[in-house]
């Protein structure tokens, strides 16, 4: 799968304003629901299902990255959403650092094998340093699309 197919670019967000965790996650939904792929009357309930999602294991796996995401029975078409944070957000990550890059995830929940190869494209790139480094330092929507393309390009 290539995040490409996935990742909503109105979605993108070079510099998140808020500070901590559920400001993230409403934000992202937010940048969603502005470009059309969430609507006005999903937004709570998606955010409330991601944050309710989190405080039972952080996706805040290390190295400054954290991959918010939910099944649900609303969401018909997989999203992503990409933000960045220039000071960091606790994420309450494995290794206790802040959280710079975050890559939340809406999945329909009747497609988990979908889901699954989401998060392997997703995590098989924040996974190489390269990546994580080029992502923190996107400043714009261009050079998150740029890092994607390459990225899907070199891998498949």
């Amino acid at each position: 799968m290539k995040l490409m197919d996935i990742v909503v670019q109105n979605a993108i967000i070079p510099e998140l304003k808020a500070t901590n965790r559920d400001g993230v996650i409403s934000e992202m939904v937010d940048a969603l629901v502005s470009s059309g792929c969430v609507t006005e009357d999903q937004r709570v309930d998606f955010t409330k299902a991601i944050i309710r999602r989190e405080n039972k294991g952080s996706t805040g796996f290390g190295h400054g990255v954290a991959v918010p995401h939910v099944k649900h029975a609303d969401i018909k078409t997989m999203h992503i959403a990409i933000g960045n944070s220039q000071d960091g957000v606790d994420f309450k990550a494995l290794d206790r650092e802040p959280v710079y890059s975050v890559v939340l995830l809406l999945s329909p929940e009747d497609q988990p094998e979908n889901h699954l190869d989401a998060m392997e494209a997703i995590f098989s790139s924040l996974s190489q340093d390269t990546f994580r480094r080029f992502l923190r330092q996107a400043t714009s929507i261009e050079d998150v699309l740029t890092l994607l393309g390459e990225t899907d390009s070199a891998v498949r």
